[in-house]
Formats: structure tokens, C-alpha cells, sequence
């Protein structure tokens, strides 16, 4: 019996054998023929495109690199000093090749990222050939990106869109992403007699069909999940739902809990059960088993239905809401609140529209994960934001009602293509393999749309503008929003390799919010840097900083904080593990005595449905 990816070898000659994988391989290369005609078939017959109604250039590429060649032609002795550095640098490379063929050891000029995973196999060093085609990659690589680096007289955000898509084309490029040049896909080639390749065009043309005619990379076996069942699991209610949000109460695991109930809110961008995924990293339970009454928020994944729904509605349906539910359900007038991401945004703006209601007391403390109020630095995501890219996405939105879930996906994945893109690429369509079964990037692909009134607004006045941080300047529910009027207890996290809010970025409320504040930088990137749960002591964090320092620096609730983050860093303290300890011992007072455990339904609201809800299960 033949079992997929072997060779049949029992009871045949060496000759026989030679034949059979011979005719196997034929046999496979014919099959792979058939899968790539009817992927190409399927893939074209759904790219009809209207050119009237779709920009060629729908990322305003075209203009940003005419303007690099322009630039770099301006100066050719300049092009010419380069061009002379690279094939300095391919003639050194090519008598180091040679050296090694003949039996020389010779040291590599250059070296991949000690995090980069693409070479990991050990003939890209081991076989001369291989670490030739490496190093000339990784040597044009950097030629490249420098030179676009080092053009000057260009505005800083067509520098930056040029480094980001160039980034993007050499990753695309590398030789880890094709065939013929990747000893671990010619590897497996070989010894499955090239079954490899059909079963990666089965999955290529599984994944177009899934994606409605565009490739929809499967990062994971989705089957192997589902909401409810194996994730999302800590037992709630739902009390209360609206057309934007559903808020689940979570029934308590103590005798006793804090009489301050703790609302947490999470971005409408995912789904919220990134802080539930399983027992041991679920952030939800961990508040749960210290005792507190723990709502959460489950936005609504919107259809063409919700499109007119704006900023206004979402702090009207989303958070003014929640506490007025809470109130009902607890008897409790004062909420403490934590908000990730996006629903921190959200969540400082309706502090600022509280205040200006004289409304503060209901908000006893504030906690920000990962969150910007200042999107002046951004980060790479602000080469997505310019006139050009919005109109095109508005254009593309106007057809729906809402901006597609993928969209929104693939746009994280670009930040880190090599490992969200390219690794699954040569996995699932060069290696033929299928995709193995993880919570987290099960997670990451269960996309949610925005309904386009609302992100165009999100992004025009917060990305483009960046009116939050101005007072007075942004309009929400009627009120202009002045963020410097908030004296709240405040809570910041933010973390180290964050590429969706850069934590020198969010380090900016801390200049910003008039109470006491406490900021804490942990290790690690926007998500595992929060979901980072005290019993693994994976990733450390940063405290405080010798306040002595900076006697000079703007005050705030008797605690200086440097106006540069950098100075910041330089002066704090590394603690080890998580920063949920930390978080606990500052929140403590303001948690309120201890009171009778309350269970969902307890008061005015009574349960609708288990957790985590019905709106989480939506996909697109």
C-alpha cells in the first residue's frame, strides 16, 4: 500500500523502481497541468473588472515611484556610486562561491535576521549552490532598500509608502517563495514524486474558491476550531444586545467579587474573543477568578444593513450603552473600564464626552491596551492613508456598504508578510501541506467588516487629520473632544514590537490625560505582549523610571513622565513576566470592598443567550 508522499519500493528492483517514480512523477506533473488550468480558469472568470469604476493604481503606487526614479535620475553619479557598491558586493559574493567549491571555507558576507525563518533549512547553508542564491538575495535585498532609503528631497510619507512596498516586493521575491530555488520544496518534490505540488494547487484552488475568486490564504484548519465550543469559553450571558453590540456578563468563579464592576472593551476590528481564547491565556477568566463582575462588549459584525453607522452611534450604542445596561444589571453607578486597541480610542473619547457632560464620576478608572490617541506616528499603517487610497477604498465601500473583513485582514498581514503571507504560501502551495490547527491564527482569520460611514470617518479624522489629539477639534455625540480635560485614574499599556500602535505613539497620553497615570511597556508585539497570561513568565515588562531625572517634565497626578519615550525607557525597570500583576495591584483601589458574588440575571436584565453570544459567530 502507497501512503501520500512515499515511494512504493517493496519487492521491486532498483530498476523497477526507477520506473515507477518516474512515471508516478509524470503521472503527478500531468495532474498539476489539469489543477493549474482550472485554477486559472476559475481565477479569471471572476476578475472581470469594470475599468470605469475601478482605479488601475488603486494604491497610489504609480505616483510615489515615478517620483523615486525622478529623484534618483536627478543625481546619477550618486545612481552610479550605488550601482558600483552592489557589484563590488556580487563580486566578492562570487569569489567566495567559487573558493567554496573548490573546498575553501569561506565566512558568509552576510547573514539572514536571526528571527528570519525562511532559511531555516540547512542546505541554504550546507549546499554552496543555495547559499549563493541566499546571500545574492539578501545582499540585493539590502542594496535595495537602502537606496530607496537614502533618496532625499521626497515628503515623509511618500519615503515611507516607497520603503513599505518595496519591502513588499523583495519579500515577494525571495527565493524561499519558488520552486526551483527552495531546497526544502525541491526535497519534497523529490521524494513525493512531485505529489507535494498537487496537493498545494488543490489547496491554491480551495482557497480562491473560499475567497470568492481572490486567494484567501488558510492560515490554520478552521475546522478544528468554533466559537463556543473550544474557544470563547468562560460562561456568561448575554444581558443586553443593540443593532452595534451585544454585553455578555460572566458568571463569577469567587464567593465574593468587587463591588466595582469592570467593563472591557475591545476594537471592532476583531472579534473580542482574542481575550478568551482558551482557559489558560484567557484574559476574561483570569479577571473572573480575581474576582471581578466582568462585562465585555461583542460588536456586531455589520452588513450593508449598518453602513450609515457612524462614530457617534458606535459611543452611543457602544459604551454610553454598556454603562447604562451595567447599571441596570448591578445597581452599580460607577464602571471601571479597560479598552484594546481601537476600543480604547473609542474609550477615551467617551471619557472626554462624559467629563463634558459632567458625567465622570460613572468611570472610576481607565485602562488603555495597545491604544493610540495621537496617530501623528502611526506606523506602517499610515502608508495605507493618503487622498488617493481613501477614495478608492470609498469608492470600493460605496458598492457594499461596508469594507470587506479580508480586506481589513490582508491589511495587517502586510505589516508582517513574510511570516502572515509567504510562510504560508510555500507551506500550503509548495510544500502541499495543510495548514496546522492554531487558535490564534484561527483567530486573526475570522475577519470582521466596517461599515463605511464609520471608517471612512475613523480614518479621515483620525489617521489623515489627526484631530483627537487636538482639543476641541474632532465632534463626537455633539460635544468637541478635548482628551486633556479627562482626570480619570488611567492605566496605560503598551508594547515593545507593536506594528499596529507603535508604543512610542501611545506614549503620548501620557503628556495628554490630566489624572494619575501609570504607564507600563511590556514585551512582545500588540497581541501577545496583552495576552500574555502571569503563569507562563514569557514575555517581561517595564515600570516606572527615576523621576529625579526629569525634575523639569509636566506632571501628572504627582508622577513625571518624560516627554520623550526614549528617555522613559532608558530610566525603567525591567520586571520579569506579565504585566497582569501589576495591573492588579494598581487597580485594587479602586475596585471597591467585597460583596456577594452577582450572577447574570441577578438584576433588572435578564439573560438572553449563553455566551459568547450569537454576533461573534457571524463570519464573512
Amino acid at each position: 500500500m502507497t501512503t501520500k508522499g512515499t515511494k512504493q519500493t517493496t519487492g521491486a528492483s532498483p530498476g523497477e523502481q526507477s520506473e515507477h517514480n518516474a512515471a508516478e512523477f509524470a503521472q503527478n506533473m500531468a495532474k498539476a497541468a489539469e489543477k493549474c488550468q482550472l485554477i486559472m480558469q476559475e481565477f479569471l472568470s471572476r476578475q472581470a473588472v469594470d475599468l470605469t469604476k475601478s482605479p488601475l493604481d488603486p494604491l497610489n503606487m504609480g505616483g510615489a515611484f515615478l517620483e523615486l526614479c525622478a529623484r534618483l535620475m536627478s543625481d546619477p553619479v550618486k545612481l552610479w556610486e550605488k550601482q558600483f557598491v552592489l557589484w563590488q558586493d556580487y563580486m566578492h559574493l562570487w569569489q567566495n562561491a567559487a573558493h567554496r567549491l573548490m573546498g575553501d571555507e569561506q565566512a558568509p558576507m552576510i547573514e539572514p535576521d536571526s528571527k528570519d525563518k525562511r532559511f531555516k533549512d540547512e542546505a541554504w547553508e550546507q549546499n554552496a549552490v543555495f547559499d549563493f542564491l541566499k546571500q545574492s538575495y539578501l545582499l540585493t535585498a539590502r542594496w535595495l532598500q537602502h537606496s530607496v532609503k537614502d533618496v532625499s528631497g521626497m515628503d515623509a510619507h511618500t519615503s515611507r509608502k516607497i520603503d513599505f512596498y518595496t519591502r513588499q516586493f523583495v519579500d515577494a521575491l525571495s527565493p524561499s517563495n519558488f520552486l526551483v530555488t527552495n531546497p526544502e520544496v525541491l526535497k519534497a518534490t523529490i521524494n513525493s514524486n512531485g505529489e507535494n505540488l498537487v496537493h498545494g494547487l488543490e489547496n491554491l484552488l480551495e482557497d480562491i474558491e473560499r475567497g470568492n475568486g481572490q486567494i484567501r490564504i488558510s492560515m490554520t484548519d478552521r475546522s478544528a476550531f468554533e466559537v463556543g465550543k473550544n474557544l470563547a469559553l468562560t460562561k456568561g450571558k448575554v444581558i443586553f444586545k443593540n443593532d452595534l453590540m451585544e454585553l455578555i456578563q460572566y458568571e463569577p468563579s469567587t464567593k465574593e467579587v468587587f463591588k466595582t464592576p469592570l467593563l472591557v472593551m475591545p476594537a471592532w476590528i476583531n472579534k473580542f474573543y482574542i481575550l478568551d481564547l482558551q482557559p489558560e491565556n484567557s484574559y476574561v477568566k483570569w479577571l473572573v477568578d480575581q474576582g471581578y463582575t466582568v462585562f465585555v462588549v461583542s460588536w456586531v459584525n455589520p452588513d450593508e444593513n449598518l453602513s450609515q453607522k457612524n462614530f457617534d452611534d458606535y459611543m452611543a450604542e457602544g459604551p454610553l450603552a454598556a454603562l447604562d445596561a451595567i447599571e441596570k444589571a448591578t445597581g452599580e453607578t460607577e464602571v471601571s473600564l479597560t479598552g484594546y486597541c481601537l476600543g480604547g480610542t473609542l474609550q477615551s473619547i467617551t471619557l472626554a464626552w462624559l467629563h463634558a457632560n459632567k458625567q465622570q464620576h460613572r468611570v472610576k478608572s481607565a485602562t488603555y491596551l495597545t491604544t493610540m490617541i495621537d496617530f501623528a506616528e502611526s506606523g506602517e499603517l499610515s502608508v495605507f492613508i493618503d487622498e488617493e487610497q481613501l477614495k478608492a477604498m470609498e469608492a470600493k465601500m460605496s458598492q457594499t456598504g461596508y469594507l470587506e473583513g479580508a480586506d481589513m485582514a490582508m491589511t495587517f498581514n502586510m505589516l508582517r508578510a513574510n511570516d502572515l503571507i509567504w510562510s504560508f504560501v510555500v507551506n500550503n502551495y509548495l510544500l502541499g501541506k495543510d495548514p496546522f490547527p492554531f487558535d490564534l491564527l484561527y483567530w486573526n482569520s475570522d475577519s470582521t467588516r466596517m461599515p463605511a460611514t464609520m471608517h471612512s470617518f475613523y480614518l479621515r479624522n483620525m489617521y489623515q487629520k489627526n484631530l483627537l489629539i487636538k482639543p476641541g477639534e474632532l465632534v463626537i455625540g455633539g460635544v468637541p473632544i478635548d482628551l486633556t480635560t479627562i482626570k480619570t485614574p488611567t492605566y496605560i499599556l503598551s508594547t515593545r514590537e507593536d506594528h499596529i500602535a507603535p508604543w512610542k505613539s501611545t506614549y503620548t497620553a501620557t503628556q495628554t490625560y490630566s489624572g494619575e497615570i501609570r504607564f507600563v511597556l511590556a514585551a512582545s508585539g500588540h497581541i501577545a505582549g496583552v495576552i500574555n497570561a502571569p503563569y507562563k513568565t514569557k514575555y517581561a515588562h517595564w515600570v516606572d523610571f527615576n523621576e529625579s531625572l526629569f525634575p523639569e517634565e509636566k506632571v501628572h497626578g504627582g508622577k513625571k513622565y518624560p516627554k520623550s519615550p526614549d528617555k522613559w525607557v532608558e530610566n525603567a525597570t525591567e520586571v520579569p513576566g506579565s504585566w497582569w500583576g501589576d495591573w492588579i495591584t494598581w487597580h485594587k483601589k479602586f475596585a471597591g470592598p467585597k460583596v456577594p458574588a452577582r450572577q447574570p440575571g441577578d438584576g433588572k436584565l435578564k439573560p438572553i443567550e449563553n455566551a459568547p453570544g450569537s454576533y461573534v459567530k457571524v463570519n464573512v
